[in-house]
């Protein structure tokens, strides 16, 4: 199973805010820069995360983005199933509609599969994923204007 680009970004972003310091609050600008995506999309996926209670994003001077103790405590389940579009891995009934639609055991075998996916992902927590080598390397991350400040590539 694949994840969407969504789904891939909106993780990263929940996984740099895990390693932020309480007081570090971080832009969405700032963020897309560090994990390599156009704003827009880091500015929906902060949207959505916003509303599932996973980050809050506060406007304005002083503000910024953290993540919340529900972000924290989250499974990757539950954050994959919440951005992740509903509906079937196949086509089933795309335009034109599969002929074997009514009698298929595949659609069935598919979706067992699919929540079999999600059922691993629910003993993923976001705190886990941060556990080294990986929360290292996040802090370690840096904007454009910062590695353009440093020489660094």
């Amino acid at each position: 199973m694949r994840l969407t680009a969504f789904t891939d970004i909106s993780l990263r972003i929940v996984m740099r805010l895990a390693v932020a310091r309480e007081e570090e609050l971080l832009t969405t600008r700032a963020v897309a820069g560090m994990l390599a995506v156009p704003y827009t999309h880091a500015a929906k996926a902060v949207a959505r995360l916003s509303e599932l209670g996973v980050v809050e994003a506060r406007r304005g001077r002083g503000g910024g983005l953290q993540l919340t103790a529900r972000g924290r405590d989250a499974s990757v389940g539950f954050l994959v199933r919440s951005l992740e579009s509903a509906g079937d891995v196949v086509g089933c009934a795309d335009d034109p509609p599969c002929p074997l639609r009514a009698a298929c055991r595949l659609r069935t075998a598919l979706r067992q599969a699919q929540e079999a996916f999600y059922a691993s992902l629910d003993t993923v927590t976001v705190a886990s994923l941060i556990d080294a080598p990986t929360g290292p390397v996040l802090l370690s991350l840096t904007t454009p204007a910062e590695r353009a400040a440093t020489g660094a590539p």
